[in-house]
């Protein structure tokens, strides 16, 4: 017989779970210094799974651990932004281009989420438009049908959804110009144009490397 499922994720998981959405939502900013104890008090573990999903997070990139003193968030650099951007650029602008003409099945999800993004500015949850501005790129990068290019954008989630909630709280009223840049990126698929879509691509990403430059590590 096999043993019943167990009522919660392993303590290390909850950890690592509660620690890389505060810092992707930006609940730890950039220069906070989480100890294991306080982290340990807050998930209700022990000391021990603390450090686990600390080093875990580490090797992502988002902490920097200090032996005997906790773990630093990592701001998001100048550096990394214009990393980010370069490739994004590369992959965004080639994938529009291989997913025109779209299927019905892309425009309607690209429809769907430009309402929803809608939907969450006017709720006020930054998080949430973060993810589903992310979440209409990388619809596009999937119906490119090039699984390696999509693995290597998956990559960049975690940087996206991080720098998409600094922008938002730098340039609020960024939101909804990015929220028309993506109608316009729409538009252009649905009419079947793949140079104006790639262009509209080029001017709305290549806007997140000037609007995030300000903030440095």
């Amino acid at each position: 017989m096999s043993p019943a499922p167990s009522a919660s994720p392993p303590a290390a998981d909850r950890v690592y779970t509660h620690v890389k959405q505060a810092v992707l939502d930006r609940r730890y900013q950039g220069g906070t210094l989480l100890t294991e104890g306080e982290l340990a008090e807050a998930v209700g573990v022990s000391r021990t799974p603390v450090r686990e999903a600390l080093l875990k997070l580490e090797m992502e990139g988002l902490l920097k651990l200090y032996p005997k003193k906790g773990a630093l968030v990592l701001a998001v650099s100048a550096q990394e932004i214009s990393d980010v951007v370069e490739t994004r650029l590369l992959v965004e602008q080639f994938a529009v281009r291989k997913a025109v003409p779209a299927s019905p099945r892309l425009i309607a999800r690209l429809e769907e989420l430009v309402e929803e993004q809608r939907r969450r500015a006017e709720e006020g949850d930054l998080a949430a438009v973060a993810l589903t501005d992310r979440t209409f790129h990388a619809e596009i990068v999937g119906h490119a049908g090039n699984k390696i290019l999509s693995r290597l954008y998956d990559q960049l989630r975690d940087r996206q959804l991080r720098m998409g909630v600094a922008v938002m709280e730098a340039h609020p009223d960024r939101i909804a110009k990015n929220i028309a840049e993506h109608a316009e990126i729409l538009a252009a698929v649905r009419d079947g144009d793949a140079e104006r879509a790639a262009q509209c691509v080029h001017r709305h990403v290549s806007r997140v490397k000037d609007l995030v430059r300000g903030e440095e590590r």
